[in-house]
């Protein structure tokens, strides 16, 4: 499974935090219209399947503590061609409409999300890899957070799903 160290947290403005993204260097990489369907798997695990308004869909496998406001994610993410793969006919537990602002930073993707029912979030997706080190993707992170004025009492510790849920 690949992996990343990441963070949530709700903000107010999504233009503030992408005027200092831009300056921090990242680039403006796109806006995605995002549906996540959220269904249960060997009856404690959750996994979602992703679909895009262009008509493409991913299934997404991840496992990650939502005890940490900066956490290691491990994911997997694998296309499904019809938009729901083995889940056809299934119904979801949840499902979670966005409109997401992707911005990249090096190995960063910078997510300005507007979630329904939710409100506005920020979400750093820092990805493990040959060059960059879960250490270093911890500092990128951290980097990151004091650019936007953000600490660890403001980072979020769940996933859109659960907070739908409550």
């Amino acid at each position: 499974m690949a992996e990343n160290v990441e963070i949530k947290a709700r903000c107010a403005s999504l233009a503030r935090l992408r005027e200092t993204a831009l300056v921090s260097g990242a680039v403006a990489a796109g806006v995605l219209e995002q549906v996540d369907r959220y269904f249960e798997i060997d009856g404690h695990r959750r996994v979602k399947v992703r679909s895009f308004a262009d008509g493409g869909a991913e299934l997404i496998e991840y496992d990650r503590p939502e005890i940490d406001g900066v956490r290691l994610s491990h994911y997997r993410v694998t296309p499904v061609g019809d938009g729901f793969g083995p889940f056809v006919g299934r119904e979801p537990l949840l499902v979670v409409r966005k409109r997401r602002e992707l911005l990249l930073l090096d190995n960063v993707r910078v997510h300005l999300d507007q979630v329904d029912d939710l409100g506005s979030f920020l979400e750093l997706e820092a990805v493990v890899d040959e060059e960059h080190d879960e250490a270093r993707c911890r500092r990128q992170v951290d980097e990151l957070l004091a650019a936007f004025g953000l600490g660890e009492n403001d980072l979020i510790r769940a996933s859109y799903s659960d907070l739908l849920a409550k």
